[in-house]
């Protein structure tokens, strides 16, 4: 209990009756206003402040330490911890590859279901190229940017590691069901059949005479690969720059959230454009918005804590490092000495012990041969 609170408490009492201050008390009204000042302290929240306070100074106590672990002094050793996860990585860009050169399911399309399936077969307003360009090239400049002013490289490493993670596997699981699903884009008719003239099987299905890799692509609307790639990236970035820039501190800066949906609005426009340019259908887009928000949350949350949390803005490893600083593990030679103290110890109390049962043994013997020989002389009466 805070100090002030039992001095409040004691003083409370003795007004009220304490001691033998009951009998003054009942004689003479005490005032109410030195009740309230005396006996009442302010209304405050120590164990709150208290941590609020602790949490800030130790935040800036390790971001002085920032500075001694650089790309020169410790890279090699932060890639080679990481050494699977990178071969891992290159699995997944093959995986990608392999995905983009299957034929995906090619999906009944009737002539009623033609209806809506005839927008225009237009150009993209962002093209397949400038993906990388936003999703993965403009957050590792952010990177490497806030690399050059914290030097440190655990928080680099760890932030474009994330963001591979979470744009390839977004990749992954988006073309996966892209094939699987085979569902036809808006534009289907006119990619199917150039020139208008719509041709049918016996049961009714497209017999399309267009070009083959504009038909397969035909194919590939659910979902969005374009707006899982941009929130995959993009999201990772406006997670990436909350920590950065302690949006939730509990300070009541409410501009900072304009940095951070700046991102995610980009991305929210690429979306858009997929459905204006009619190569989606809307569910597309949301599916897709959906798939790239959860990876990249999960791939974020792998490295660093949440950006809520009082450390934020560094990456797990880092405040590992300071941690094993900190507290040191004793070196091999001194676990040898305190095992043989130990040993020793014991060995001691074993000693203790066994004489101890020595002369219990003794004492026992002596009473038992001290009884038999009173016996014996009795007998002999």
């Amino acid at each position: 209990m805070p100090w002030r609170n039992v001095v409040g408490s004691l003083c409370c009492f003795k007004v009220f009756g304490g001691g033998n201050a009951f009998q003054v008390v009942s004689q003479t009204r005490p005032q109410l206003s030195s009740i309230t000042l005396d006996c009442f302290p302010s209304i405050n929240f120590p164990l709150i402040d208290r941590q609020n306070q602790e949490n800030q100074k130790n935040s800036r106590m390790r971001e002085v330490q920032l500075g001694s672990h650089t790309l020169r002094s410790h890279g090699v050793a932060v890639a080679r911890i990481h050494m699977h996860d990178w071969f891992i990585f290159l699995l997944l860009v093959l995986i990608v590859a392999i995905l983009n050169l299957t034929h995906p399911f090619y999906r009944y399309v009737g002539k009623d279901m033609m209806n809506d399936l005839k927008y225009p077969f237009k150009d993209n307003t962002v093209p397949i190229w400038a993906v990388p360009l936003y999703a993965m090239l403009l957050p590792i400049a952010v990177f490497l940017f806030v690399y050059w002013r914290r030097r440190d490289v655990y928080d680099l490493h760890h932030a474009i590691l994330g963001l591979f993670y979470s744009v390839l596997i977004t990749a992954v699981i988006t073309d996966s069901i892209k094939n699987a699903v085979g569902r036809p884009r808006p534009n289907f008719f006119w990619r199917c059949f150039p020139d208008g003239k719509d041709v049918y099987d016996k049961l009714g299905n497209v017999i399309c005479h267009g070009d083959a890799d504009v038909i397969k692509e035909g194919h590939k609307s659910f979902p969005s690969g374009h707006t899982s790639w941009s929130f995959a990236g993009l999201g990772f970035l406006s997670l990436y720059l909350s920590g950065k820039i302690k949006v939730f501190d509990q300070r009541g800066h409410i501009a900072k959230l304009c940095i951070v949906f700046l991102p995610l609005l980009f991305a929210a426009l690429v979306g858009v454009s997929r459905v204006d340019d009619y190569w989606h259908h809307w569910q597309d887009v949301f599916a897709g918005g959906l798939i790239g928000l959860v990876i990249s949350t999960f791939c974020y949350l792998q490295f660093f804590p949440p950006p809520y949390h009082s450390e934020g803005w560094g990456p797990y490893a880092y405040f590992r490092v300071l941690e094993t600083l900190a507290n040191p593990p004793p070196p091999p030679n001194a676990i040898i000495v305190a095992q043989n103290e130990h040993n020793v110890g014991r060995q001691a109390e074993n000693e203790v012990d066994d004489r101890s049962n020595d002369r219990f043994i003794g004492l026992s013997i002596d009473s038992n041969s001290r009884s038999t020989t009173q016996e014996t002389e009795t007998e002999r009466k």
